[in-house]
């Protein structure tokens, strides 16, 4: 009978070994998929980001490894079997030593902190990037709705819907509200992640140096839709994003407070849509809430949340 018992636990252990390295196996296989967008920056505000975060893992990396080594090392050295360590129950205090702990975290607080004041002010979401009169900015205006992504062209007087076409090399001036839940707009190639809330105008600032499809995302769950709510970066050239401009003109209905109050029915998996014209002053009546609101995702009216506030452009 101890032999049978000592047999079923033998394998009982081989089976939960089993277990942990097919789950090790899943897991790397499950990461294998994952996407790297923020490491693979396609302009100046990703790649400030992606420098920021690869500096601060360096700085706590800096703590980190020699900590490992050392207790590998302390164990390895106090081992029961080496003569040489000197065995000493009575110290209990070294002011080299307090010095030493005490100063390597306050130092690794110092340069993350720094790292952040730096990154914060030179990466002000509502802080213009260069640019040039040959190069003026695009200017497009954001609404986050429930669960779609609406993209207004001002100057162009145009629009879409989940997908946003922006010429290469061009500074992107973003002004965006939602017209609904607070929500967040996140290209992780291109950069910043900024939050848009019901009657508030945020700004934002990025830009694509290179031709391309980014994915464009939401990063705040806001409902069943949330997982839906992604849409297409299209970097194009100045010419294609021109020509683009003009088929749009040519094509598609347009975008009146008719059309917005149909945009407003919840929705999910839209497929890309564009208007070939839009009522003037469209943007700044979603956000003074001269047009309705969205319903929310519990069908409660969004206004509720912000009943009293004050348009807050930023």
């Amino acid at each position: 009978m101890a032999e049978r018992r000592d047999d079923t636990g033998v394998r009982s252990r081989l089976h939960g070994r089993r277990a942990a390295i097919g789950g090790l196996f899943v897991a790397a296989f499950a990461l294998g998929g994952c996407r790297y967008d923020v490491f693979d920056a396609q302009g100046p505000v990703g790649s400030a980001d992606a420098l920021i975060t690869l500096d601060a893992l360096a700085i706590m990396l800096a703590i980190v490894i020699p900590t490992m080594i050392a207790t590998v090392a302390f164990a390895w050295w106090f081992r029961s079997s080496n003569g040489k360590a000197r065995y000493r129950p009575e110290w209990n205090y070294s002011g080299r030593l307090e010095l030493l702990v005490w100063a390597i975290p306050v130092l690794v607080i110092m340069f993350l902190g720094g790292v952040i004041w730096v990154g914060s002010h030179e990466l002000d979401p509502a802080k213009p990037l260069p640019s040039s009169a040959k190069t003026p900015p695009l200017n497009v205006q954001v609404v986050s709705m429930d669960w779609k992504w609406l993209f207004i062209y001002p100057d162009q007087g145009v629009a879409s819907v989940n997908r946003l076409v922006i010429p290469v090399g061009t500074p992107v001036h973003f002004t965006l509200t939602s017209s609904s839940v607070m929500n967040a707009f996140f290209v992780p190639q291109l950069g910043s992640m900024i939050y848009t809330m019901n009657h508030m105008a945020d700004q934002l600032w990025l830009q694509a140096d290179h031709p391309g499809i980014y994915l464009g995302e939401s990063s705040h769950f806001s409902g069943d839709g949330f997982s839906d709510m992604h849409f297409n970066v299209d970097a194009v050239t100045p010419a294609a994003f021109a020509g683009w401009i003009q088929t749009v003109h040519g094509a598609g209905p347009a975008l009146d407070a008719a059309a917005y109050r149909t945009l407003l029915a919840q929705s999910s998996n839209d497929r890309p849509v564009t208007y070939g014209s839009t009522a003037a002053n469209l943007f700044n009546d979603i956000v003074s809430q001269e047009l309705p609101t969205g319903p929310g995702p519990a069908g409660t009216p969004a206004a509720q949340s912000t009943a009293g506030s004050k348009v807050r452009p930023r």
